[in-house]
């Protein structure tokens, strides 16, 4: 069995200011940095030893890996950067204001037509998305899920095979939550995921099952660490 800590990328400049991120990259502000080094220190607190490690290509998760790696004592161990496991893409709408794209622009689409909160999928995200996009760059829906199923099992295929017993990857706080519906749609669509929070998974024999989903129990760790400090 592989333990999985999937961590979502520290605060960045443009999760400050409220917009949104996708495939454009901010890097992580000094509050950002702060919390994924209170979230390595957690990790070392608890002794936990990674025997492989992962993130997306984008700047803020490798950022984040760095921090976490070196402050949970774990530098030197493999690691890999998988595309695949990217945010979505918002395409002509990447580093938009939050507000203007999911509460402006989406809404007015025929994606959202006649859809309540309670019933609107990622699927009608995506679609909607793919609606308004103009610069061609948005994914669909079956690109998108696929490549996000693909990403995190391959990497959890990799690391059962190399016979690993506790893997860290750092993702982004969309992509995650789309991982965790797909894998279980009884879960909602929308999870409080924080920066720096760390959702446990445990993968065997081809199957993921959830455990506790967002925890920042390890920042909080790290933190009490520093003010002891």
């Amino acid at each position: 069995m592989v333990n999985v800590y999937l961590v979502r990328h520290g605060k960045t400049m443009f999760n400050t200011i409220g917009r949104a991120q996708g495939w454009s990259d901010t890097p992580l502000t000094r509050d950002g940095e702060l919390g994924v080094t209170e979230l390595g220190l957690g990790f070392a607190a608890k002794d936990i030893k990674f025997d492989l490690a992962f993130s997306s290509d984008s700047g803020r998760t490798i950022q984040t890996i760095g921090f976490i790696l070196k402050y949970s004592e774990n530098e030197g161990i493999p690691y890999e950067m998988d595309k695949r496991i990217r945010e979505w893409c918002f395409g002509s709408l990447d580093g938009g204001f939050d507000g203007e794209l999911f509460d402006g622009v989406l809404p007015r689409t025929d994606a959202y037509k006649d859809k309540s909160d309670a019933s609107l999928t990622y699927e009608d995200m995506a679609n909607g998305i793919l609606e308004v996009d103009t610069a061609g760059w948005a994914e669909p829906w079956h690109v998108l899920s696929k490549r996000i199923l693909d990403g995190f099992f391959d990497a959890a295929k990799k690391a059962e095979a190399q016979g690993a017993q506790n893997i860290v990857i750092v993702s982004h706080g969309l992509t995650i939550a789309t991982f965790i519906k797909l894998i279980d749609s009884r879960q909602p669509r929308f999870q409080g995921l924080d920066n720096g929070s760390v959702t446990h998974l445990t993968y065997s024999d081809g199957n993921f099952t959830i455990g506790k989903i967002g925890d920042m129990s390890y920042r909080e760790l790290g933190q009490e660490i520093l003010d002891a400090q």
